[in-house]
């Protein structure tokens, strides 16, 4: 068994696991370690932790990990890191934090920012991008920090990524994939490495660069793990780390996700649709395709920001009794709420869901809320939370549209993957209302497959990263759509959802400069 077995680490937003796949793609074993609370919030809308916590977290799970003793740590070939995405740490020069990391799902905004000068400032105004431009710069974590803790700014001497982190702690060195890129940094997109001295980003943004770490490409070695990290997790000294890449973009390879015509649907706590393109294509204006697991490729992706949230949310809110009933049959409430939501017809008698609890940049706009409408006294809770799932399913298939039209090629298949991906009627209902076949992956743990297959690439278990994925990916239980079905959510797809947002838009702004003071954005548009 020495040197057979692939180690990835998968640290998401609510936990961390150390996941350990043999080179067939077979899951030989799991520990998860939850991370709580997942975040901490000192001020409204704020998302930290400790970085460190993150750590103690990675240690913990591999050390669970070996505790098993169904492989010890000496089987590991190499190791493999994928996280969540757009989580930034600041370090000193010793390595050490300088403050609580900053989630991806912060909300703080920055009013004050560098400006942008010169032929860059002309051009962006010219194209009539210049209140694009300044959200994108007061979303950036890094001019918050220049703006509000510049005491804080000044001392870091590293600002990373939680990827960039992690392997930090893993091996040393300063170094992160190019595939886990995803956030508001000074990242070339289209050259997939840091933009060119005289980029606009060096001005939008008060990052050094000799604070950003070296990249390296997926399927490459970042380093070895030290002997402070194998101390700590378990995991013997002087074993290769190979870069992988975020964790939606390992989910993405997991799935086998490697053409235009193959969408991935992520139902996680951000719902996304994506496919992996050869070709830089924004799937919506000023929207980059990130970086994929697959060197050089671009993963095209729209998102539905507040996702499978939304099932907490109305556990949270309306299903307190449900909870309790779960606990007391060993359950989780969602496959309590399923099996109420199965007994209620396709399209729940006209109540539709649109599912922007959170606004975005261009899609759907920064003014957006959500909505639900077509209420009737006969309406039940059950009906409200499959009208929850097909609102998330119908905003993934808008996303999906305008990808299509962008690649030109048709999807015709769909891998389901994410924390929604174990409910058979969430499979369902994204058959439905795609009208096309939605494949379930053989594991449900499918970032950590992705980064496990970029690890058996790396280390020459497999000779490249496409026999990786035929030989560790292939599909599970397919759902079929039903004629009837698909066909009445077709019609209230284009003939309700679709108009919605247009239709209350208005409303939308009218509700942010009556509640706000101010007015909604008239040049960042969503994406139609």
């Amino acid at each position: 068994m020495a040197g057979e077995l692939l180690l990835a680490i998968d640290v998401g937003t609510q936990s961390a696991r150390a996941l350990l796949f043999d080179p067939r793609g077979n899951l030989v074993q799991l520990a998860r370690v939850p991370l709580v609370p997942p975040y901490y919030s000192e001020h409204p809308g704020w998302a930290e932790q400790d970085p460190t916590r993150y750590w103690e977290a990675v240690a913990t799970a591999c050390r669970a990990l070996w505790a098993q003793e169904e492989a010890p740590p000496e089987a590991v070939a190499a190791v493999a890191l994928t996280t969540q995405r757009g989580t930034v740490v600041n370090l000193d020069s010793r390595g050490q934090p300088l403050r609580p990391a900053i989630l991806w799902l912060d909300q703080r905004r920055s009013d004050r920012y560098p400006r942008v000068r010169a032929t860059w400032g002309l051009l962006f105004r010219l194209a009539g991008l210049h209140s694009t431009l300044a959200y994108l710069q007061a979303e950036a974590e890094a001019n918050w920090l220049w703006a509000n803790q510049p005491e804080i700014w000044d001392k870091t001497a590293h600002y990373l990524l939680l990827s960039g982190y992690l392997t930090y702690r893993l091996t040393g060195r300063f170094v992160d994939s190019v595939g886990c890129q995803v956030g508001y940094i000074p990242f070339d997109y289209r050259r997939q490495e840091w933009a060119a001295p005289r980029d606009w980003r060096w001005q939008a943004l008060p990052v050094r660069r000799e604070t950003l770490p070296d990249l390296v490409p997926p399927g490459h070695i970042l380093g070895q793990v030290t002997a402070e990290a194998a101390r700590a997790t378990g995991i013997p000294q002087g074993t290769p780390v190979i870069a992988a890449a975020a964790d939606k973009a390992c989910e993405m390879l997991g799935a086998g996700c490697l053409e235009p015509s193959t969408a991935c649907v992520g139902y996680g706590t951000t719902a996304t649709v994506s496919v992996t393109s050869p070709r830089y294509l924004e799937p919506i204006r000023l929207v980059p395709p990130y970086p994929s697991a697959v060197p050089g490729s671009y993963n095209m992706e729209v998102q539905v920001y507040r996702g499978l949230w939304l099932v907490s949310w109305f556990k949270q809110e309306f299903a307190a009794d449900v909870e309790r009933q779960a606990r007391a049959e060993g359950l989780a409430a969602e496959a309590l709420l399923d099996r109420q939501a199965e007994q209620v017809q396709p399209g729940c008698l006209g109540l539709v869901v649109q599912p922007y609890w959170s606004p975005g940049l261009r899609f759907p706009g920064p003014e957006a809320r959500g909505a639900v409408v077509g209420f009737g006294s006969f309406h039940t809770r059950a009906h409200l939370y499959r009208a929850i799932l097909e609102g998330l399913a119908y905003a993934l298939r808008e996303g999906a549209e305008h990808i299509q039209r962008r690649t030109r090629v048709r999807i015709d298949q769909l891998r389901v993957c994410g924390g929604g991906s174990r409910s058979d009627l969430v499979l369902q209902i994204t058959a439905d209302v795609f009208n096309l076949p939605a494949f379930r992956p053989h594991v449900s743990e499918t970032s950590g497959l992705g980064a496990a297959m970029l690890a058996a690439a790396g280390v020459g278990l497999h000779p490249d990263l496409p026999t990786a994925v035929k030989e560790m990916a292939r599909p599970g239980r397919v759902f079929e759509p039903r004629p009837e079905s698909a066909a009445l959510y077709g019609a209230l797809y284009h003939e309700v959802y679709r108009p919605l947002y247009r239709r209350l838009r208005p409303l939308y702004r009218a509700v942010h400069r009556l509640t706000t003071g101010t007015p909604a954005r008239e040049d960042v548009r969503a994406g139609a």
